[in-house]
């Protein structure tokens, strides 16, 4: 069931509005902007009826602040206010709202417009996602990586977030396609992608393929020996499918994972802790595989074995 958020001071509006839509929606109501945009930006949302006229931050600061926000800024947005001038619909527009309906409003109104914005939300989001799918593993490809990675980056500046990006590698894997077979290793790849996906779960978390038998991941929270334990039991996770390998190099197929967890600040650039992270990934090959490389901005080191 999609899910709407209702962002209005007024309680009895907001709960007028979840009365006509509870039925074919799941609703939630937010009496503040602040709280609003705290809700928004778990990302579970299809659809954002948005009140202009609201105390403190006002419904066209929160807009513009959605709009400027990777995690919500394609969610359509309806304004609902009793500013009925062409000004204000004109401003509401301009920034990215979907509609705009002036109080008093039908019921029937209001169902017609949210399903009708839904649908073309679902039907968009539907070609975004498969434009942006690696075909053999179901997660995010290497443009959508590259579309996201630096905005997801950007965000963490801005909110003041701890950053972490890994690089993953599927150990010997030119050995292990030799001696099965380049179908036999596809199944690999999409095994080792569908166990890794599992543990990247939040919507502030991007896990994609980044070539060949390469991944990538970033997430945000976490300081960087938390991370490097949570790569830790990734990692584990991968050797416990216990695939099996050529007897003489390895038993089981395993990956290894380097990766850096900063604090970034206006004027770092991302693509330099992304080759820290690679140059990570190259240690714990150098330093026999199957392992975890994690480092920090005040350069700590954390490896396993």
């Amino acid at each position: 069931m999609d899910k709407i958020l209702v962002i209005d001071d007024s309680l009895v509006q907001a709960e007028f509005l979840r009365s006509i839509l509870q039925e074919g929606y799941e609703i939630t109501t937010c009496q503040t902007s602040e709280d609003g945009l705290r809700e928004a930006k778990t990302g579970l949302y299809s659809l954002i009826l948005l009140d202009i006229v609201m105390p403190g931050m006002d419904g066209f600061m929160l807009l513009r602040e959605l709009k400027g926000t990777e995690l919500t800024k394609y969610v359509p947005v309806i304004l609902i206010t009793s500013l009925s001038d062409v000004q204000h619909e004109e401003r509401g527009l301009l920034l990215g709202a979907v509609d705009y309906i002036t109080k008093p409003f039908s019921p029937v109104i209001i169902r017609a417009r949210v399903n009708t914005h839904i649908q073309l939300y679902n039907y968009q989001m539907h070609f975004k996602k498969q434009a942006m799918v690696d075909d053999l593993t179901g997660i995010a490809n290497r443009r959508r990586y590259e579309s996201e990675s630096v905005a997801k980056w950007r965000e963490a500046i801005r909110f003041g977030m701890t950053f972490s990006v890994c690089m993953f590698d599927i150990d010997k894997f030119k050995i292990y396609n030799d001696t099965f077979g380049h179908p036999a290793g596809d199944q690999v790849i999409a095994a080792v992608a569908k166990t890794v996906s599992s543990h990247f779960q939040r919507s502030t978390d991007l896990f994609a393929r980044y070539g060949g038998e390469e991944f990538v991941a970033v997430f945000v929270g976490s300081d960087g020996k938390s991370s490097f334990e949570f790569m830790k039991n990734v990692r584990q996770a991968v050797e416990d499918l216990h695939i099996p390998h050529n007897s003489l190099v390895s038993q089981w197929v395993t990956v290894s994972v380097g990766g850096v967890t900063l604090s970034p600040k206006t004027g770092d650039d991302y693509s330099t802790y992304l080759k820290v992270a690679d140059t990570m990934l190259y240690d714990a090959k150098r330093f026999g595989r199957n392992m975890v490389v994690w480092s920090n901005a005040n350069h700590e080191q954390w490896r396993e074995k």
